[in-house]
């Protein structure tokens, strides 16, 4: 029987005559099997590395150096095993059959080393590989076999013949079990296991090779004389070959070998680096126990104390000021008292994100000293920066903070110290501050004070100017109103008028509401101050109409505090029926946060006044806290945006954004918008395109008293008439204002008797 080139035979022919006389060379068989542990050995070692190497270049490099060592030895042992056949006849081998084994033992080697580059192999993945790899290896013996020529017939046992192959699958599955289990481990036990698992495997694969070898019959045709073999040098062939090998596996197993010591000096090296990096963590965690607060994540005075001397002795060598700001929470120990220290200390918590989002982030440095005490350092050009710097942290504070299921709002008393004018060391610049945060608490806290030698004439100034204010109130002397238009774009004319309480002070002269509104709110006298301001206005608006300006209207600011009081809305009421003038010329402004203080109270009185006829308005938006749901809720009439979105108009193309999707989201919720702060023409345009309703601003005029107001209304009008396509344009040499003025209206500035607003 004849089945893939090779004959088959359970029984030698009858004619013919059979070699029995063939024998092996003891010494060559020897050498095959410990190339063969030599090849199982390499093997291993490579299958270890692939398995510890962490990046899939040198797993694949190391892939195929196990695969030709696999290859290189299994065939060798082969080879030196063919040249241990001693037979009575002439044997040549052909060369390129010889050479096409070779590439069949390296293609089972290497489907052996990828099987064993898998994470983890299955057992029926290893049976799978261990069959096809035992198919090639025996493939590569048997091809090997074909290889000779001679004058005998080869035929083969077919019992042996089956069993080899068996072998051959048992020993290749045995070698990826052994090299998948051994891949991973370490240490002197599994090293001696790899020993013995490489002798183990080059027995079973030098088996195989003579189980093969002793399937073949040769048989010599009928009446044939065999031709003698010639002297032959197979041993010295075979212990070349031999010697070859076992160098080139000895040079893989030695690269193997200094790869993995590299690989752990590698492993060293990352581990140290990973010490290094913890041990830098420990470090700044270290730094960060010493000069952070644990509670707030602020630096604490040790921290601040460092910066602080760092940065004065910059100034003091490159010139400039720096402003000690020194915050004391208003009857913080209220808090405690009443809802315990952990909500007193997430209080301050919210404090401190407050506090942190008024400032200047990289610029400012922000520390809590211990208790509810709290100290800003920032570097500025003018006193005026910390001022208003200390006003938006008090403007921050006023928001409602939900603490322990209740609603309320901290106040805060700020002291600032200033260098070089008040001191040039840490501790001079620290003391100052801190008197002056002394005289803000004396003053009735939810304050603000520069640090003065004279801060005590300060103090008695402040009292007197309670008492005057009082008495002009009293006697209805020295507060007066000022007026500045309201231009609707649309109409191209002034249809509005807000209204700015003054203070025409006998010997200080005309005082903006900066100098007397924290008196008035400190002292009880902002209801009364509110109720002048209302009862001004609308006479002013029964004389505008006796003077043909019944279509004007004029807005009115509240003061945060009055939206408490439930009579508000009968005070409107009153006054409006007092001067003879229709509700809807009257229009109340009220801040954004003065709204969202207590939006259930605040809601029922807006609803109340609305009820009246008046218009209601929301002022300085955008500066504060305003939620949607609430807002569509509230019956407004106006939005007024914040002249800081406009300052920097048409250079920050930020602001323009934000004042396009503010008009479009008023209009959207049916609301007017009035734009103030508009002091150029480039503004004024961009404003028409966008679609905004009313500006103010410096373009059109500063606020004036009532007597001077009909010139300003006919200027704008002239204007109106004298440039059709831009009703404001002007050139700069006409008499009308475009300077800042102390005495017009600016974000710190009160119709009313509204709290001061910072300058942003």
């Amino acid at each position: 029987m004849e089945w893939l080139g090779l004959q088959f035979v359970a029984e030698l022919p009858q004619s013919g005559q059979v070699i029995l006389n063939c024998t092996y060379d003891a010494l060559l068989v020897l050498v095959a099997y410990l190339v063969a542990c030599a090849a199982s050995f390499a093997t291993l070692d490579m299958a270890e590395r692939v398995g510890h190497a962490e990046d899939p270049a040198s797993q694949r490099f190391w892939r195929w150096i196990g695969a030709l060592c696999l290859a290189g030895g299994i065939w060798a042992m082969h080879f030196i095993g063919m040249l241990a056949f001693q037979a009575p006849i002439d044997i040549q081998y052909d060369l390129p059959v010889t050479l096409f084994s070779l590439l069949i033992a390296l293609f089972a080697s290497w489907l052996a080393m990828h099987t064993l580059s898998e994470a983890q192999p299955s057992l029926l993945q290893y049976l799978k590989t261990a069959v096809v790899i035992g198919l090639g290896i025996a493939g590569m013996h048997y091809v090997g076999m074909a290889a000779m020529r001679s004058a005998a017939t080869a035929w083969y046992d077919p019992t042996l013949f089956t069993v080899s192959i068996l072998i051959a699958v048992g020993a290749s599955f045995a070698a990826l079990w052994v090299a998948g289990r051994l891949r991973d481990g370490a240490g002197l036990y599994l090293q001696l296991l790899k020993y013995a698992a490489a002798l183990i495997l080059g027995a079973g694969i030098l088996s195989m090779h003579f189980t093969g070898m002793a399937a073949l019959r040769l048989v010599l045709p009928e009446n044939s004389l065999p031709a003698l073999p010639p002297e032959s040098g197979h041993m010295q062939l075979g212990l070349t070959v031999a010697l070859i090998t076992l160098l080139i596996l000895g040079s893989a197993i030695s690269a193997a070998l200094a790869d993995k010591k590299l690989q752990h000096k590698e492993n060293d090296l990352r581990r140290v680096n990973t010490l290094l990096t913890q041990l830098d963590q420990a470090r700044m965690s270290l730094q960060q126990v010493a000069n952070y607060d644990a509670l707030t994540n602020l630096i604490n005075r040790r921290g601040f104390n460092q910066i602080f001397a760092e940065k004065l002795s910059q100034k003091t060598k490159e010139g400039g000021m720096l402003a000690v700001m020194f915050l004391d929470i208003d009857h913080f120990k209220r808090i405690n008292d009443s809802l315990g220290h952990d909500a007193g200390d997430e209080l301050l918590k919210v404090i401190a994100r407050h506090i942190k989002g008024s400032v200047r982030s990289h610029e400012d440095v922000v520390a809590r000293f211990g208790g509810d005490e709290f100290c800003i350092l920032i570097g500025l050009r003018d006193r005026e920066e910390a001022r208003n710097l200390a006003q938006r942290i008090m403007h921050k504070m006023k928001e409602p903070i939900e603490l322990a299921g209740r609603r309320m709002v901290m106040t805060t008393s700020i002291g600032i110290s200033l260098f070089p004018e008040d001191g040039t060391t840490c501790e001079e610049l620290l003391k100052h501050a801190d008197l002056a945060l002394y005289q803000s608490k004396g003053a009735g806290r939810n304050g603000l004070h520069f640090f003065n030698a004279n801060l005590k004439n300060r103090a008695t100034l402040e009292l007197q100017l309670e008492e005057e204010l009082r008495l002009a109130l009293r006697e209805e002397n020295g507060l007066t109103l000022h007026y500045q238009p309201i231009f609707e774009l649309r109409s191209g004319r002034v249809t509005k008028l807000e209204a700015l309480v003054r203070w025409q002070h006998p010997v200080h002269g005309l005082l903006t509401p900066d100098r007397f509104i924290a008196i008035a709110e400190t002292n009880g006298l902002i209801a009364e101050l509110d109720n002048w301001v209302l009862r001004k206005a609308c006479e002013d608006l029964g004389e505008l109409s006796r003077h043909g300006c019944d279509e004007l209207k004029i807005a009115w600011n509240c003061s945060p505090l009055n939206l408490a009081r439930e009579e508000l809305a009968d005070e409107i009421e009153t006054a409006l029926r007092t001067a003879g003038v229709s509700p809807e010329r009257l229009e109340l402004e009220v801040t954004e946060n003065a709204l969202m203080g207590n939006i259930a109270n605040t809601l029922v009185l807006l609803r109340q006044i609305r009820a009246l006829g008046v218009s209601l308005s929301i002022d300085d938006f955008g500066t504060g806290y305003s939620s949607l749901a609430y807002l569509k809720r509230l019956p407004l009439n106006t939005l007024k945006v914040d002249r800081s979105f406009i300052l920097d108009i048409p250079k920050a193309t930020a602001d323009m954004e934000i004042v396009q999707a503010i008009i479009v989201m008023a209009h959207t919720l049916h609301l007017q918008v009035v734009t103030e702060g508009v002091e150029s023409l480039e503004q004024y345009e961009f404003l028409e395109r966008s679609g905004c309703d009313f500006i103010q601003g410096y373009l059109l005029s500063r606020p004036v008293p009532l007597s001077e107001l009909r010139p300003v209304l006919e200027e704008i009008d002239q204007r109106k008439h004298a440039h059709a396509v831009n009703p404001l344009s002007r050139a700069r040499g006409t008499s009308a204002p475009v300077s800042l003025d102390p005495a017009a209206k600016s974000p710190g500035s009160h119709a009313g008797a509204s709290v001061v607003r910072p300058i942003r």
